[in-house]
């Protein structure tokens, strides 16, 4: 569940972006990215679990021992139904731009440009790219990248949240002790979700946006002088249209 606050003019700009790339139809040359990562800690059984058979559910002491964390990094396609996940030992600059050097170089190889949305992480920008590679390998990469970031605080306008949530139900919620097991039973996930052709469909619209968050959206005042020095407020509404207003 997303608290959404007051809707400023930025927040709505890069809202509508979003939801008019999401709109587009579908082309492979331009495949439209969602990128995000989540934290999994990685927990050991401290007795050994009680196997499930038919019409009896496994079983699992309630007590775990902590074995560290992992990074894994989460690309989906949602109209191309096809996705890539990466597990790493850490989240940094090094491990963001390798992974979408794979994205580029690998998955998407023959594509011309490759739409990523992104949330406003401070590893998710051109910048990390440029420190990690060098000016001039990063200009080879970022010429076939284009970004596309949510607003800040709605993470839930990237659709990489969505799958992350599908791959926590069916994979790594359980209880998963060693690095090695994350990253095969991620893998088969992937390939298994891959394989069935797994995309998509989003449904929110601009005109939804409008209906559902209008009472959120933050309204803007121009003060503009008129030609015998009086005052005319505008008040600009969320459809772009002014609604003028003489104040005394």
């Amino acid at each position: 569940m997303w608290c959404i606050g007051r809707i400023t003019a930025e927040y709505r700009d890069r809202m509508y972006a979003l939801l008019g790339l999401y709109a587009r139809p579908y082309n492979a040359q331009e495949p439209v990215v969602c990128v995000d990562e989540k934290s999994k800690q990685l927990l050991r059984q401290t007795r050994a679990p009680i196997t499930g058979r038919p019409g009896q559910c496994a079983h699992e002491d309630y007590e775990y021992r902590r074995a560290g964390t992992r990074n894994i990094f989460v690309a989906v396609e949602p109209k191309g139904k096809r996705r890539c996940v990466e597990v790493t030992a850490r989240r940094t600059k090094v491990d963001f731009v390798a992974f979408v050097k794979n994205l580029l170089e690998t998955v998407y190889a023959t594509a011309l440009i490759v739409h990523l949305v992104l949330d406003n992480l401070n590893t998710h920008f051109r910048q990390t790219l440029v420190d990690v590679l060098g000016e001039t390998a990063a200009m080879a990469v970022l010429q076939r990248v284009q970004f596309h970031y949510t607003p800040k605080h709605a993470s839930w306008l990237n659709m990489a949240e969505i799958e992350i949530g599908i791959m926590d139900r069916q994979c790594t919620g359980q209880r998963i002790a060693t690095s090695e097991l994350l990253q095969r039973e991620v893998a088969q996930w992937q390939q298994q979700r891959n394989a069935a052709g797994r995309g998509i469909e989003w449904k929110f619209t601009r005109p939804d946006a409008d209906r559902k968050l209008c009472r959120h959206y933050v309204s803007e005042l121009l003060c503009l002088s008129t030609s015998d020095n009086t005052s005319l407020w505008l008040v600009i509404a969320i459809e772009g249209r002014p609604i003028p207003r003489q104040l005394p």
